[in-house]
């Protein structure tokens, strides 16, 4: 099967798409490498680039708008320009500022420097202040980092601060919410159309509300803090478009490691990522949120998919603030676009130590492993810990090694224990987990994503190799320098669990 993509101002591609194992095209080679867990294969790819386009002259008279991309669209309405094209630097007006307990102090430390020790913020309702990173610790300045967001919320009077005064019980904390991108989506804060700036590189989760949503240094918090505005510069936009049915052993987490695998971890340097097709619009919302969750593990400056009726019954009860959803104009300038049959793709993990490392789930068979991660803004949402246990209530199996379960939220921990796994004969998550053998579901956070202080839960003080439905899996990224991490879906996640080895989770779905 051939594929031929024109894309407006860009560059065309003819490929073979046959033998779609671990398929797609590559816009930069005509061979490339899939990584395997002992030897490299490498596959012919036809990659026929046609001359770019020249741009379209302007009329002599009369006004003409060049078509727009949404990110182009969404930065333009924060400019007040009516026009924007790749690579300018515009003034943003921002809509929401998000910051937490890692990056907080150092961006109030950064306002008060710059505009006065009693400056007021620009909107004290248009900052969103999270705890969660390292919480549940005795480490005390982890500790004094949340009282200093405490100290200046309280004196700015922030609105949305979701603090934690109890640590030895989340739940007597009804204000506490967990792992701030995975809370911004719950509490209302993403919205379609709008600018959402963070001090997180994961802030680009909230680009599947077709936002534009992007992390930030704390210099620029801190600016923003006192202004409200943020100079930017206008991204160029990669198009990824994904058709076909996905597979009952699939989920989101694939589809993000495929395309990083196909485009490496630096392909969409400061370049939007914008996802369309089939595929995304079959997505929940919280798939929606882990396929643009790791935009940044690709180099992306923002990842962006158009709102649709999914996206607006997901917001029905969670904001009252009116938003305006924009959509990329049919003639958008796009700086190369990428199709994929996600109907031949396979269960895929990243390899140690780099998201890219992509390779087959079943071609690691034989790689041992000495524990199994399910939670963070990537892997700890409801419909994740849904997925794995899944693949458990199938097997009728325990796991063969550790098995720490992390949930985002509070709200998500609070599902863990209500809501009925479909097929189970009413049997929630937390059963069908405690029956497999896994460890009780564990305070919301972050967790052990980041390291964190030794005494953070789940963290790797040896080296160890581990399974995880986390985003990163650089050395020391979970803790010890040597740990080996390999990145996986819940479904692999769980899968491999049950067998002690990196395990193609259709071993208990099919």
């Amino acid at each position: 099967m051939a594929s031929y993509t024109t894309v407006p101002g860009s560059s065309s591609f003819i490929t073979n798409m046959n033998d779609l194992g671990l398929s797609a095209f590559s816009s930069r080679s005509s061979v490339f490498s899939i990584p395997k867990c002992r030897k490299s294969v490498f596959k012919k790819i036809v990659s026929v680039m046609a001359p770019k386009q020249s741009q379209r002259e302007p009329a002599t008279t009369g006004s003409v708008k060049t078509a727009m991309t949404m990110t182009e669209k969404i930065m333009a309405r924060a400019s007040e320009r009516p026009q924007l094209n790749p690579g300018e630097n515009v003034w943003v007006n921002v809509d929401t500022l998000m910051t937490h307990d890692v990056s907080g102090s150092g961006c109030f430390a950064i306002f008060k420097r710059e505009f006065g020790e009693n400056a007021k913020v620009w909107d004290r309702e248009k900052i969103v202040v999270i705890p969660d990173h390292y919480i549940f610790t005795a480490d005390e300045l982890a500790n004094r980092n949340v009282d200093i967001l405490r100290d200046f919320c309280l004196e700015q009077n922030i609105k949305h601060f979701y603090d934690i005064k109890d640590r030895s019980d989340f739940k007597a904390n009804p204000d506490y919410k967990g792992v701030c991108h995975i809370a911004l989506a719950q509490e209302g804060h993403c919205r379609p159309g709008q600018v959402l700036l963070g001090t997180d590189s994961h802030t680009c989760t909230a680009g599947a509300f077709g936002q534009f949503a992007t992390g930030i240094g704390i210099t620029d918090a801190g600016f923003v803090l006192g202004t409200g505005k943020l100079l930017l510069k206008v991204p160029p936009t990669l198009r990824f478009v994904m058709d076909g049915e996905m597979a009952d052993y699939l989920l989101a987490k694939d589809l993000i490691l495929q395309i990083i695998g196909e485009i490496s971890v630096s392909g969409a340097t400061y370049q939007t990522m914008e996802f369309v097709g089939t595929t995304v619009e079959s997505l929940s919302m919280e798939e929606r949120m882990t396929l643009c969750n790791m935009v940044i593990e690709a180099g992306g400056k923002n990842g962006v998919i158009p709102a649709d009726a999914t996206t607006f019954k997901y917001l029905e009860d969670k904001t009252s603030v009116p938003y305006e959803p924009v959509y990329s104009d049919e003639r958008a300038r796009f700086l190369s676009e990428y199709r994929f049959d996600i109907s031949k793709l396979e269960p895929l993990v990243a390899k140690p130590h780099s998201p890219d490392n992509r390779a087959l789930a079943r071609e690691c068979k034989d790689v041992k492993i000495d524990r199994v991660y399910i939670g963070s803004c990537t892997g700890g949402k409801t419909e994740d810990f849904m997925a794995a246990a899944k693949v458990f209530l199938n097997s009728g199996r325990k796991v063969k090694v550790p098995t720490f379960l992390v949930p985002a939220t509070q709200k998500v921990w609070m599902d863990l224990y209500s809501l009925p796994v479909p097929g189970s004969g009413g049997k929630t998550c937390s059963q069908i987990f405690e029956e497999a053998g896994c460890d009780t579901p564990a305070n919301p956070s972050c967790s052990a994503c980041m390291g964190g202080p030794k005494d953070t839960y789940a963290r790797m003080n040896k080296p160890m190799v581990c399974v995880s439905t986390t985003n990163r899996n650089f050395p020391g990224r979970m803790g010890h320098k040597e740990g080996q991490i390999y990145l996986a879906s819940p479904y692999t996640a769980a899968a491999s669990a049950l067998t002690g080895y990196v395990t193609d989770p259709r071993e208990f779905l099919q």
